[in-house]
């Protein structure tokens, strides 16, 4: 009795031990599926290379993202992430550039731009950070998401950490720029126009200018991330052709 009751445990063990290492493998398998591996790809790398890989391939999307906006014309020159005229005031520059102070008008949209491009080199640093702190259950989360599931993954990790980064580096930026002489010449030229009847009113230009500089990084590094998942040109190193196929 004794002998048969051991001899149970031991195949109860043996049992448990192959659905562990089948899942295992089934589960590597599907991650390689993910990354565009075939089968016998898959069966070649283990699961500390393929997470280096998807490291490797979000370093590489983040810091394409960072130098895409921090570059003159980064924000500026890009109609996915332009930063506008706030929409609290734009009866207002709609008015001004009716009775001929569009320069006016667009030398403001210009600082506003300028600012946020001087502002992104910043946000790098928390990139990295939140790479260093990446675990394996994060990784399968994001292998096994969308396109942009890497993108979320870094606003949900760094998103009010690179907001408060970036918000002392606009202010001080706006002040290098003129956002606000810009803004008061702009809103100044209201008194010359006759019965006009509008204000400016109190905005807060440091918060939407911070606001819609981090909206567009995030927009950035979403637009890299579908780049690395989907175009096998955008994969620069040996390790991301070896982990997501050529």
């Amino acid at each position: 009795m004794k002998r048969r009751h051991i001899l149970v445990v031991s195949l109860v063990q043996i049992l448990v031990m192959l659905s562990f290492t089948v899942a295992q493998a089934g589960f590597l398998g599907d991650l390689g599926k993910k990354l565009g591996l075939s089968d016998t790809q898959s069966s070649n790398l283990d699961d500390s290379t393929i997470i280096k890989g998807l490291k490797e391939a979000l370093a590489t999307g983040t810091s394409r993202a960072v130098k895409s906006v921090a570059k003159t014309d980064g924000y500026f020159g890009n109609d996915l992430i332009k930063i506008p005229i706030p929409e609290k005031i734009s009866s207002v520059t709609n008015l001004l550039g009716r009775f001929g102070f569009q320069p006016q008008v667009d030398e403001f949209v210009l600082s506003m731009n300028r600012a946020a491009e001087k502002a992104a080199p910043k946000a790098a640093e928390y990139f990295v950070s939140a790479l260093r702190e990446m675990t394996f259950d994060d990784a399968r989360k994001i292998l096994q998401g969308g396109n942009t599931a890497a993108t979320e993954y870094f606003k949900e990790k760094t998103g009010e950490k690179i907001f408060s980064a970036f918000k002392p580096v606009v202010a001080s930026s706006m002040q290098d720029v003129g956002v606000t002489r810009h803004y008061n010449r702009m809103t100044d030229k209201l008194k010359s126009i006759p019965f006009a009847g509008a204000t400016a009113g109190s905005l807060d230009l440091d918060n939407y200018v911070t606001t819609k500089a981090v909206d567009g990084l995030f927009v950035m590094l979403g637009e890299e991330e579908k780049k690395i998942r989907t175009d096998p040109a955008a994969r620069g190193t040996e390790l991301l052709r070896k982990v997501f196929g050529k």
